[in-house]
């Protein structure tokens, strides 16, 4: 008798990461951890999942900024920053990429970006904001949650 193979189940720390997540949102320190992510991701030949979680900013829209209409701004100009980088190493280094958007504040919408995408790894840069290493970054809270490897990039 055959024996049967058992269907294919995800399963975090198998022969490398197959998804890699990576936090941008324009700052100095999220770009350089989507490029540290992109060698990765060139390296292991893994999926690299860029995520900007737009955040919900529930004072600005009542003080009547336009809040909705500069993250998406914001996000439209991270897939062109990102789109362009693809663009000059396309002939030298081959990365399989997507971009997704997701509402919420940072933490949570990493958190559901890595477990819907079923994320594998998580890179996040190091907070520039003086009042995280008091309160505790995102990247600490990722840590913290213990679910993903998280590489902090400074």
């Amino acid at each position: 008798m055959a024996e049967q193979q058992p269907s294919h189940r995800f399963e975090r720390g198998t022969d490398g990461p197959k998804v890699i997540v990576v936090g941008v949102d324009g700052s100095d320190s999220s770009l350089r951890a989507a490029s540290y992510a992109g060698g990765l991701a060139r390296r292991q030949h893994s999926l690299l999942a860029v995520v900007y979680v737009q955040p919900v900013m529930a004072a600005g829209a009542a003080l009547g900024a336009p809040v909705a209409k500069t993250t998406d701004q914001i996000a439209e100009d991270l897939v062109a920053q990102i789109r362009d980088a693809a663009e000059r190493v396309k002939d030298i280094f081959a990365v399989r990429w997507e971009f997704h958007t997701f509402r919420g504040d940072p933490y949570n919408g990493l958190v559901t970006a890595a477990d819907e995408l079923k994320a594998d790894a998580v890179v996040v840069g190091a907070s520039e904001q003086a009042g995280h290493r008091i309160i505790g970054s995102v990247a600490i809270r990722l840590v913290k949650a213990g679910r993903w490897p998280v590489t902090v990039v400074p």
